[in-house]
């Protein structure tokens, strides 16, 4: 039986610390989708097909990942792809309270388990947030240690 997992995120943009968490379900799931949220509650800095076109760049040598884009609830997308499971990382422990609340809803609502991975230590102060602040004030070189290396990020500025 193939196993898919489900790792959904807003992505903006995906880091090296998701990198790594993606890297890591390979060697528990036969495939994993990275699904791009359009969430409606967030004011992202790159375009949501900006996003989509990052990580299938990342990802274009690795057939066991696929990049999708969503725009319901994680809990119905998973389901809709047959997903045998929801993949997110944890940094914090603020991180963890909060992914707790939601995995639990989502098990109620589909019966679909969430799998927590820790951030490793070398990544745990990588963010999304991090890399916007950065690059609104154009410091593009110093967001380059934190992007997976085959993203040129000014090409999606």
């Amino acid at each position: 039986m193939k196993t898919t997992v489900l790792f959904p995120g807003t992505f903006d943009p995906f880091t090296i610390g998701h990198l790594s968490i993606v890297n890591r379900a390979l060697n528990n799931f036969d495939h994993v989708v990275v699904a791009i949220g359009n969430n409606m509650m967030k004011r992202p800095f790159f375009s949501i097909e900006k996003r989509i076109e990052m990580c299938k760049e990342i990802f274009k040598d690795e057939p066991r990942v696929s990049v999708e884009c969503y725009n319901c609830l994680t809990a119905d997308f998973a389901k809709q792809i047959g997903a045998n499971a929801i993949l997110r990382g944890i940094r914090t422990v603020a991180d963890f309270e909060y992914e707790r609340s939601v995995a639990d809803a989502n098990r109620h609502m589909t019966g679909i388990d969430t799998i927590l991975l820790f951030t490793e230590t070398q990544y745990s102060f990588v963010s999304s947030s991090v890399v916007r602040d950065l690059l609104l004030y154009k410091k593009v070189e110093a967001v380059r240690h934190y992007l997976p290396q085959n993203i040129d990020i000014e090409k999606y500025m």
